[in-house]
């Protein structure tokens, strides 16, 4: 194994990572976002803003024989990236904090602390600063975060509980169908369920969908948003359009099979202009209702002898 390659695990080591944050995809993180190649001194490690297809490419191209397949990077991000950044190792997109999760701009850079904990490995200060930084770690991961969790999208969920989704177009389009679909087309309904973009779940309330007798799938991809119209036994499941498609012929029939147990199902695609519907015209299924943002007092109601309301 590369010397370069065992030292950043036994750094790992040394910072009481989890065992699978201390492994080959993780030592090879830590290399590219220090800047660390086969020849290079830990104290002249750098701190580039990377992402992750920038970290699979100075892997492949400084330590590997062959490249990493296109489908590791989502390993990447969730097993070694998201933990060196819980660790106060690594800042996530700290040139622009609000920038989606999914976004492909996102980025990743060493903390300044960090960083000279790297510059000193090997070295005389090395045992000081290791536990200077461990001792302050829990303060560096909630400083770091912090910038993060000010660009959180919050929704009210109607119960007075507050929650927050990742930043981004599509979490403050999810917003949008709560705090003004909802009131205008279904009165007194209850959200019970609002998706996230980024690792956190968002909001499901399991004990609306068993009472409903719905049994999620764990293998059905849910709809964005789902809403009950407690008055009329509607569910009303909403699609948030900002990157991926509208409710299509292919998306009502998997939406119908996920929620068959249900008979009042009112499909609605949101978007957040006219103007951005205008692009998906062509695909959006029949029997469907579309919502946009800009123009909240509307429905645009695709055929059907209902203007609002499920089909048999």
């Amino acid at each position: 194994m590369p010397r370069k390659i065992d030292d950043a695990m036994r750094i790992l080591q040394a910072l009481d990572m989890p065992r699978a944050q201390t492994n080959l995809r993780s030592a090879l993180c830590l290399l590219a976002i220090c800047d660390i190649k086969p020849r290079t001194a830990w104290k002249q490690a750098r701190a580039p803003l990377l992402g992750i297809t920038p970290i699979m490419a100075f892997a492949a191209e400084h330590f590997l024989e062959k490249p990493y397949a296109p489908n590791t990077r989502e390993t990447i991000r969730r097993q070694t990236m998201h933990q060196f950044c819980e660790a106060g190792i690594t800042l996530y997109n700290p040139d622009d904090p609000s920038r989606p999760v999914n976004s492909p701009k996102a980025v990743y850079q060493i903390s300044p602390e960090a960083l000279a904990l790297m510059r000193n490995f090997g070295g005389p200060q090395w045992q000081k600063s290791l536990a200077g930084f461990i001792e302050r770690r829990g303060r560096l991961a909630r400083k770091y975060a912090a910038p993060r969790k000010l660009a959180e999208v919050p929704i009210r969920t109607g119960n007075g509980r507050i929650m927050r989704l990742s930043p981004g177009a599509h979490s403050k389009l999810i917003r949008s169908i709560v705090e003004a679909f909802a009131p205008r087309f279904a009165p007194g309904s209850t959200l019970i369920y609002a998706g996230d973009t980024g690792d956190k779940r968002g909001f499901s309330n399991d004990a609306a969908f068993a009472a409903l007798g719905i049994e999620l799938d764990s293998h059905g991809k849910m709809p964005d948003v789902v809403i009950h119209d407690t008055a009329r036994d509607w569910l009303l499941l909403c699609e948030a359009v900002t990157s991926h498609g509208p409710v299509n012929a292919k998306r009502h029939a998997e939406l119908k099979r996920l929620f068959a147990a249900h008979r009042g199902l009112v499909f609605v695609t949101a978007f957040a202009s006219r103007k951005v519907m205008a692009k998906y015209l062509a695909e959006i299924a029949w029997e469907t209702e579309v919502w946009c943002a800009d123009a909240p007092d509307h429905l645009v109601h695709f055929n059907g002898e209902r203007f609002l309301g499920p089909y048999a």
